[in-house]
């Protein structure tokens, strides 16, 4: 349901933790007008799906008691041509509803000493105005809980029309109904608000703080302070920590202070810090995911033989006269490290490859291991609610490692690691990254032409060091 997507995003203003964000995220004044047109839909649909409890009373006349009751309470149709969401600022969001109308059918019976009957009836509603003030807690398992701080209602105008074959007698009886019924509907108007505001935070509650990735990770979106909410957007802040699946232990860096800027011109804004992407790597890199051995992604440009090698080191063309395949094992020994720039989102990557021959009984001999540090930039984009990094080789230094081929320079393997490294080993990566790190689950919403862009911190954000990736965009 979308509107439970929206009211996901509305609902994130809790007290956590003292800590500092790994992600921020936005919401202006035109992510709200949107989200008040999905707020009014959900609405008018849950008037209209509702179960009204049969109504009951008595009337007295000059000939006596009267006693009536209306059944099978039906909505058929609701308009809220005059809405409004604004934000308080520090405080929380105010809903307006003016000159909304609405058209009811029911069943009516009267019953007196004199008479009975019944038949059917059409109310037309008009002149509803409701007034509410919403504000966000938490409950002890953290899940956000929306509060009615104030609710005021009002209707205008009630008209009852009967069946076409009723007597003036009963036409009479019911016009008096339309004020007490009047009456009855604005009183009953925040109650009604209020109890569909405890099924949103019921729905509210299924949802997780925290999110698994894949069989590696998974991110936790509890939020860790306040909101800051002025006139013109509501700004939260989310804890951004990406662990290993089961483990919520904490990493040994912290996130750096952002802030995003007065942009109000889409719906939403979405901050994502170094320390976010930092702890994926961290958390990637234990769990051995970076480890890759290359052969299948070379297949399609050639054939990974010890002849490949053997033309740059002589001892490998005289140990193995009839060409082997050949295997690259790569290891990262460290985290990758990542740099945000104005602009550009850098990775540092050491690692070793190691060089293996495939023996005739399918087993493998290791000939050398280089260690390779390499720097390598990476896009950003946007797919399926996942942010999706795409790496391109920068540069690369090797070094030898080991060698049970003999001593060779290994600048001689320079051009052939560049054609390996670039054809075989950034596409397996490329490959992995592709499933992407799942940004914060909006149920059906899409963000609609999202906008990436990388900043870094400026001194004015407390901090010179460090950056942070900004998605634009607004909701589908």
């Amino acid at each position: 349901m979308k509107v439970c997507g929206f009211l996901f995003l509305l609902s994130l203003f809790t007290p956590w933790l003292d800590a500092k964000p790994g992600i921020k995220v936005k919401i202006t004044q035109k992510g709200l007008d949107y989200g008040k047109q999905l707020g009014i839909d959900f609405l008018e649909q849950r008037i209209k799906e509702q179960t009204f409890a049969n109504v009951s009373g008595q009337e007295t006349y000059g000939f006596g008691g009267v006693d009536y009751t209306i059944s099978e309470i039906k909505v058929d149709a609701v308009e809220f041509s005059n809405a409004s969401v604004s934000l308080i600022p520090g405080t929380g969001i105010n809903l307006e509803i003016k000159d909304a109308t609405a058209t009811v059918t029911a069943h009516w019976r009267v019953r007196s000493w004199l008479f009975r009957n019944s038949g059917k009836m059409t109310v037309l509603i008009s002149g509803v105005s409701l007034s509410a003030v919403l504000s966000v807690s938490r409950d002890n398992a953290s899940h956000p809980v929306l509060l009615l701080e104030s609710c005021e209602a009002k209707v205008d105008a009630i008209h009852i029309e009967l069946d076409k074959d009723a007597s003036w007698l009963y036409k009479y009886f019911v016009n008096h109904l339309e004020k007490p019924t009047c009456v009855s509907l604005s009183n009953n108007m925040c109650p009604f608000i209020r109890f569909e505001i405890e099924k949103i935070n019921a729905e509210m509650r299924e949802h997780k703080v925290q999110a698994q990735i894949d069989s590696f990770a998974q991110v936790d979106y509890s939020l860790v302070n306040s909101p800051v909410i002025s006139d013109t957007s509501i700004n939260f802040d989310i804890k951004g920590t990406i662990s290993p699946v089961g483990n919520d232990l904490e990493t040994p860096f912290k996130p750096e202070p952002f802030n995003i800027p007065e942009e109000n011109n889409t719906m939403l804004h979405i901050g994502i810090s170094e320390y976010f992407l930092q702890s994926a790597s961290l958390v990637y890199y234990a769990s051995g995911a970076f480890d890759v051995s290359i052969a299948k992604e070379l297949s399609s440009y050639f054939r990974l033989t010890t002849n490949s090698f053997g033309t740059i080191i002589p001892k490998i063309a005289r140990s193995y006269k009839t060409p082997r395949p050949v295997t690259l094992d790569l290891k990262p020994t460290a985290a990758p490290v990542i740099r945000l720039h104005n602009g550009s989102t850098v990775l540092e990557i050491a690692g070793s490859m190691e060089v293996l021959v495939v023996l005739k009984n399918s087993t493998t001999q290791s000939m050398f291991t280089l260690s390779i540090t390499a720097r390598t930039h990476a896009s950003l984009n946007i797919f399926e609610q996942k942010l999706i990094p795409s790496l391109c080789l920068d540069s690369f230094h090797l070094s030898l490692t080991h060698s049970n081929v003999g001593f060779f320079k290994v600048s001689l393997l320079k051009n052939f690691m560049s054609y390996i490294l670039r054809n075989g080993v950034i596409p397996a990566a490329n490959g992995k990254l592709k499933e992407g790190l799942p940004l914060s689950k909006m149920d059906s919403m899409m963000l609609v032409e999202p906008v990436v862009t990388v900043h870094q911190v400026l001194p004015q954000d407390v901090y010179c060091h460090g950056g942070w990736i900004k998605l634009m965009g607004g909701p589908d």
